[in-house]
Parts: structure tokens; C-alpha cells; sequence
């Protein structure tokens, strides 16, 4: 009786099913494609030294560009970079200049298991600019960056300074997230940016030390060097989170016990209606109401009847 009940409910679902579906696909598309077109894997990067330097010679005649980068590294695949010196040629007679000695330069960037990751360690580091051969532009003791963008949590960015920093020969106190200015008579200026972070909800960059350079030693244009430099910086964009798969248990187009026209003769969601009403409907299809157990009940209680006393009947008869 109630075969025609199951099987209305599953066409109407199945028909919903398939028209939300075909209406959503553009829009499922768009997301996926700019998930991608952002890096739905996940990012990060990191770099030692940095330099966006201009350097001139000889009265300003001769202009270099001094652009130095030192174990710059990227992921999603996986590196790691170790070299401690930087060299630039062609501003020093034609012979290499060394931009940057050190103890410890090491960078890392690394994308795996919805986790992106750079960091950065710079030790016993000492930056030189050409026209300084004996005075130290910078140096420090120790810089570490640490970028971390994990599906799920918010990105994280930190730096770390141990021990002492010297610029142009001054040791100078930082402090995070603060500018200091450094100014040396007869050598030049130079502002110092110390631990630099930003974050969004994807993304995070540390940078342990940024500077502005303005440097004209003696103001004998034996060299004017103007422009950034940066030491230890790392960068991470989030991975996207794992797809959620469906538990089979709970799904409703392998478990008949969920259909929801199951036992009740309700419609879609669409149709949905009091109980009372749809077992109504229910029994109408048939040829009957809600009335019908009622009546058929004292049917039953008179054909009884009926039968007894037909069988009084007989037995006076005899």
C-alpha cells in the first residue's frame, strides 16, 4: 500500500539532487580554479641577505646597482641553502668585494602536510659596503626568522636577536617592532627596522632586520650608497584544508533508513507537511482516510454479531 509513498520521495530528492547540483557546478569550479591560481598547496620562502642597493663611484660617473641575494629559497618543494659569503664584482677595481661574511647563514622553506614553513638563521654576520672596507655597515651576533602558516590555525611570524649590533661601528639597542636611527659624522646614516612581522589570516613575513642606507664616507664621493638591505626574512602562505570526505554510514542514498518519505509518505523537503496531513494523503491514494480503521472496526464487531445470532437461530429451531 505504501510502495507508491517510498518511491515518489526518491524521484523528488533525486531530481533536487540533480538540479542543485547542475546550479552550483559554475560556482564549485570558480572556487576550485582560484584556489589554485592562489596556491592551494601552499607557500613559503626565505632569504638570508637582500640587498636593493645603488652605488656610485668615482664623483657619481659610474653607477652600480648592488642587488645581492644570499640563500634565497622557495617551496612547495623543499630547500635548504648554507653559503656564508656574498660577492659582488665590478665595483672594486675588478676585483670581488665581499658583501657579507658569516659564521651561520642558513635558509629553509619547506611545504608538507598542510603545513608551509620559512625560516632563517644568520650568526656572526658582518655586512660591508664598497668605500667601507674596514668599517662594518652592520654586525650582529645572532637573527632568526620563523614564518608558519598551518591549514586550520593562524599564521604565525617571529624574529629573534642574541647578542650584540653594531652599525657603523656604534653598538645600538632594538627594539621589536621599533626604528632606530643611526647617524655617523662624515660617514652617513643608516635606519634600522627590527623585527618586522605581518599577518593576514593566510599569510605571515618576518624580517629580522631591515635597513635604509645612506652612507657617503668622508663626503669624498670615494662611494654613495643609497638604498634597503635586509637580513633574515621568511614568508609563508596556508595550505588549503584537507577536502572533508562523507561517512558512507550517513549517507542517505546508501541507507534506505534515511530516506526522508520513509514510514511516513512525506514528499521532499519541499512539500514537507504535518504528519497528520500526510498520512491522509497516504491512505487517500487508496481509497481511504483517517476514518478507516474506525469503520472497519465495527464492521468486523457486527459481522460478529451477526453471526451469533444466526447461530442462536438455528439451535432454537432444533
Amino acid at each position: 500500500m505504501n510502495g507508491k509513498n517510498f518511491r515518489l520521495p526518491a524521484r523528488r530528492l533525486a531530481t533536487v539532487a540533480t538540479a542543485t547540483a547542475l546550479a552550483a557546478g559554475p560556482a564549485v569550479l570558480g572556487a576550485a580554479g582560484s584556489a589554485h591560481a592562489t596556491g592551494d598547496k601552499g607557500r613559503a620562502s626565505a632569504v638570508v641577505l637582500r640587498t636593493g642597493l645603488d652605488v656610485s663611484l668615482l664623483n657619481k660617473t659610474v653607477n652600480v646597482p648592488l642587488a645581492v641575494s644570499l640563500n634565497e629559497v622557495q617551496a612547495p618543494q623543499s630547500a635548504e641553502k648554507a653559503t656564508l659569503t656574498a660577492q659582488l664584482n665590478g665595483v672594486d677595481g675588478g676585483r670581488p668585494f665581499s658583501v657579507l661574511n658569516a659564521e651561520v647563514a642558513q635558509s629553509k622553506a619547506t611545504v608538507e602536510d598542510g603545513k608551509a614553513e620559512g625560516y632563517t638563521n644568520l650568526a656572526h654576520a658582518k655586512v660591508h659596503l664598497p668605500g667601507l672596507p674596514l668599517l662594518s655597515l652592520i654586525e650582529v651576533g645572532q637573527v632568526t626568522s620563523r614564518a608558519t602558516c598551518e591549514a586550520g590555525k593562524t599564521p604565525t611570524a617571529t624574529s629573534n636577536l642574541l647578542g650584540d649590533v653594531t652599525v657603523l661601528g656604534k653598538k645600538v639597542t632594538l627594539t621589536a617592532g621599533g626604528t632606530t636611527d643611526v647617524k655617523v659624522p662624515g660617514v652617513g646614516d643608516v635606519r634600522l627596522d627590527y623585527s618586522k612581522t605581518e599577518q593576514t589570516s593566510r599569510t605571515a613575513a618576518a624580517t629580522a632586520l631591515e635597513l635604509k642606507v645612506s652612507v657617503n664616507p668622508l663626503k669624498l664621493n670615494v662611494a654613495d650608497v643609497q638604498g634597503t638591505l635586509t637580513l633574515a626574512k621568511a614568508t609563508c602562505e596556508t595550505p588549503a584544508e584537507p577536502a572533508q570526505e562523507a561517512d558512507p554510514s550517513t549517507d542517505p542514498s546508501t541507507d534506505p533508513s534515511t530516506d526522508p518519505g520513509a514510514g511516513s509518505g512525506a514528499g521532499s523537503a519541499g512539500d514537507a507537511k504535518p504528519q497528520g496531513e500526510a498520512s491522509d494523503e497516504g491512505l487517500a491514494e487508496t481509497g481511504g482516510n483517517s476514518m478507516t480503521p474506525y469503520i472497519a472496526g465495527g464492521a468486523v464487531a457486527l459481522l460478529l454479531a451477526g453471526g451469533g445470532a444466526v447461530a442462536l437461530a438455528r439451535r432454537g429451531r432444533s
